[in-house]
């Protein structure tokens, strides 16, 4: 069977123009274009690009944040946005004379301006993405109280003191994000928020761990307090909504804070922290791990492509997920030549086919009865007759003709082929087995004659699932006999 399968689950995402709109109603990229259309040339920055002090207030002063600020916050506010803006290219500083240490650069408009009034959805998530990948870099940068104490009495920040590798850091945060990623997916989209120790401990307990050591609760302890700085930094970009660490929680005592890292009580967990990933969190995530050359597919992502791609890519989706690429698929296609694409991408004595014909069913059951005609035209297929009876069956179509002996039975070894290709050996499977032997008396003595790639396979599988000793037998010998004809 087929082992190659996608990394991780589809993720549904809103249209590019719905997720341009998150973006651009970002807190934080917000505050940068605001910043951007209010720069100019007589405005003062320092040697690096950075706001001069003497223009914080102003820049603050246009970002209107309102008086519920703490002093300086507003200042600090002002002072991120700006970095934004120039990181991003809303803003371009002309670099200053390098022989004049002092010397102040020059500010101009950023040609990325324009995009927000002239560029496409796409051009918009691009700098969106750009802005993500500046506040990502500050959320792995040192702790400002470690970088504090690191520089030197001449002013020059000691690296080596410092307890910070910027490779690892940028790796645990990306791991973080891809757990929160698949936690989100699991959830449904995106419905439920993740309790930060649930995620710090995904990151730190080992997979077969039983009770965590003091030691690695404290890790947790330790990467949530990170995290929780982190999320506090990534939540303005729009990338998640985040419910931050009760402050009272806060302990200095190692042991004490192990114990808070694993909450037991469920109503106080929301005091621990719960993040979110949003859709443009979602979008955001994906469009990092497709850089890094991960597989992480999008519903519509088949849209386009032929029904082949369409059944192939599709099998392993969750069954939601199945259905809603299938339906985007169809949508743009007449009923009638969507059934015959698809019945067609379903024939194979591939390692792949048994499932392509299993999701062509399903397929065609979307379609309806506009797919009858196309339908009937396979009925003495010998791939796809008895998928035809079957699905005109529950369609509760007339005049369909009795399958043959051989039918019947190449059709049951396709289905369980296609079975265990997509979920293993599950319970379901194991009444299908137990089923179709009870129906069928002497169904080994058949069964091993079938011409299908698969023989053999499914029959040493029949005998590991039916629980009758007997038939268990009976299923081992038939599968090497069918070894031995081949």
């Amino acid at each position: 069977m087929p082992v190659d399968r996608p990394t991780l689950p589809p993720v549904r995402l809103p249209s590019e123009a719905e997720l341009a709109r998150d973006a651009l109603a970002a807190p934080l990229l917000a505050r940068a274009v605001r910043l951007a259309r209010w720069a100019g040339p007589a405005t003062r920055v320092g040697p690096g690009g950075e706001l001069a002090d003497e223009q914080l207030p102003a820049a603050a002063e246009v970002l209107d944040l309102g008086d519920e600020l703490s002093e300086g916050d507003g200042e600090a506010y002002a002072s991120e946005a700006w970095r934004v803006a120039v990181d991003t290219g809303l803003v371009e500083v002309d670099d200053p004379d390098d022989a004049d240490p002092d010397a102040e650069g020059h500010v101009t408009t950023g040609e990325q301006l324009g995009v927000l009034t002239s560029g496409s959805p796409q051009d918009i998530l691009s700098l969106w993405l750009d802005a993500l990948d500046v506040v990502f870099a500050d959320a792995t940068a040192p702790v400002l109280d470690d970088l504090a104490a690191a520089i030197s009495d001449d002013g020059e920040i000691d690296l080596d003191s410092l307890d910070w590798d910027p490779e690892l850091e940028a790796e645990f945060l990306e791991g973080v994000l891809g757990n929160l990623y698949l936690l989100t997916l699991a959830e449904g989209g995106g419905e439920g928020p993740v309790p930060l120790p649930v995620l710090a401990a995904s990151m730190i307990v080992p997979d077969d761990m039983g009770e965590p050591t003091d030691d690695i609760l404290e890790q947790v302890s330790e990467a949530m307090m990170r995290l929780d700085d982190q999320f506090r930094l990534l939540e303005p970009i729009g990338l998640v909504s985040y419910v931050p660490v009760d402050e009272a929680l806060m302990v200095e005592d190692a042991e004490d804070a192990s114990d808070a890292s694993m909450p037991v009580d469920e109503e106080d967990v929301t005091r621990y922290g719960m993040v979110r990933l949003t859709p443009l969190g979602l979008y955001g995530i994906r469009s990092r791990m497709l850089e890094a050359g991960v597989d992480a597919p999008a519903v519509g992502d088949l849209a386009d492509k032929d029904a082949h791609a369409l059944l192939d890519g599709v099998a392993h989706f969750p069954e939601l997920s199945a259905r809603a690429e299938t339906e985007q698929w169809l949508s743009s296609r007449a009923p009638a030549d969507a059934a015959r694409e698809l019945l067609a991408a379903a024939r194979g004595t591939d390692p792949g086919a048994p499932l392509r014909r299993l999701h062509c069913q399903q397929a065609l059951s979307l379609v309806g009865a506009e797919a009858e005609s196309a339908v009937r035209e396979v009925l003495d297929d010998a791939e796809l007759g008895g998928l035809a009876r079957v699905w005109l069956a529950e369609l509760g179509a007339g005049d369909v003709p009795p399958p043959p002996e051989s039918m019947i039975f190449w059709l049951a070894i396709d289905t369980i082929a296609a079975q265990l290709d997509a979920e293993g050996e599950p319970d379901e499977l194991q009444e299908l087995v137990e089923g179709l032997v009870g129906q069928h008396s002497g169904f080994f003595e058949v069964a091993w004659r079938v011409e299908h790639p698969a023989t053999a396979e499914v029959l040493e599988a029949m005998g590991r699932l039916h629980r009758d000793r007997t038939a268990s037998k009976d299923a081992r010998k038939a599968a090497f006999k069918a070894r031995s004809r081949g």
